[in-house]
């Protein structure tokens, strides 16, 4: 009896359903990636409404002559405003006038802060923090107030310098720092880099407390002596500080002191303490060239900014940083 191979067909295997296409997701609105624009946005509004608005306005100036009366017309001049800067004999001594300015203060805002802040370092910290406010104090006077404080001081016969001064030495003929042309424009720096040494002095202590104090001790370990320590230890770790206060004060000086050449000296005597920034004042608002008066902006923005561009690069260069 043969028997037939009698084979059921395999089932079929069930077909598997194919993946649905996934939708495209549009891509939702997140709010948090827009959150931080919405806040740097009052920054932002109000930076280029007060600082680049005025900037492009003048540039702007700088081509037109015009007495700044609002029903006055705006004559366009091209680029004689600059080509009459140039032959002004006021603005060569302006310029060389505000090169002193920047030279005869950074003493005060380099050499006295740092030695101040560097050998002042291990005082206690309840000390440290008043004979930080008491030289900090000038920095947060009015400069209005310090212009008549030092008037009173170098005045030339009430004055107490000069009182001292003729008790002391017999000094007959009294000294007149604010109306001797030799001597007018050294007053006005002194009284500029007086008053910048407490924010400079403030900026090298913080720079100083952010050292490791383990360099220093590894220094004396290796028998270096204080001169040494502060060479090589302290100057290269202080020196983006450093460099970023010889900016401010390359920038800064001539700008910083015109307050006091406004209230003591008024850029007298014989435009001996007049700087490119109080000329520049003077043009714009009591003379009212302000074709005149934006030019000298507009070279002295791109002047300074080339400076800037040039400490930036340095610092690059010569700025050390523990990592």
């Amino acid at each position: 009896m043969s028997y037939e191979a009698t084979t059921s067909p395999l089932p079929k295997a069930a077909a598997s359903p194919r993946p649905k296409a996934q939708a495209r997701k549009r891509p939702s609105f997140r709010m948090d990636a827009v959150k931080p624009y919405l806040y740097l946005l009052p920054a932002l509004l109000t930076i280029g409404y007060w600082i680049y608005l005025p900037l492009i306005k003048t540039f702007k100036l700088s081509f037109y002559q015009w007495n700044l009366l609002p029903t006055s017309p705006k004559t366009y001049v091209g680029w004689d405003n600059f080509r009459n800067l140039l032959t002004l004999p006021e603005v060569g001594k302006a310029l060389t006038n505000t090169l002193i300015y920047t030279i005869g203060v950074i003493p005060f805002s380099l050499i006295i802060p740092l030695a101040i802040a560097i050998f002042t370092d291990n005082v206690g910290k309840r000390y440290k923090n008043v004979y930080r406010a008491l030289i900090f104090l000038p920095m947060i006077m009015a400069p209005v107030a310090v212009s008549s404080v030092w008037r009173w001081i170098l005045h030339p016969t009430n004055g107490i310098l000069n009182v001292t001064l003729n008790s002391l030495f017999g000094i007959e003929e009294p000294i007149r720092y604010f109306t001797d042309e030799r001597l007018a424009i050294w007053s006005i720096t002194f009284i500029t880099g007086w008053k910048l040494i407490g924010f400079s002095t403030l900026i090298f202590s913080a720079a100083m407390t952010g050292i490791n104090k383990e360099y220093i001790e590894a220094a004396r370990i290796d028998r270096a002596n204080k001169w040494q320590i502060i060479r090589h230890v302290l100057l290269p770790l202080l020196s983006p500080s450093i460099l970023f206060m010889a900016m401010l004060s390359v920038l800064f000086a001539s700008e910083w002191s015109f307050s006091y050449i406004n209230v003591l000296t008024q850029g007298g005597p014989m435009n001996s303490t007049t700087n490119i920034y109080y000329l520049l004042w003077t043009y714009g608002f009591q003379t009212f060239s302000v074709g005149w008066s934006s030019a000298a902006a507009v070279v002295l923005f791109i002047g300074f900014g080339l400076i800037a561009w040039g400490f930036m690069r340095l610092s690059k260069k010569l700025s050390f940083f523990d990592d």
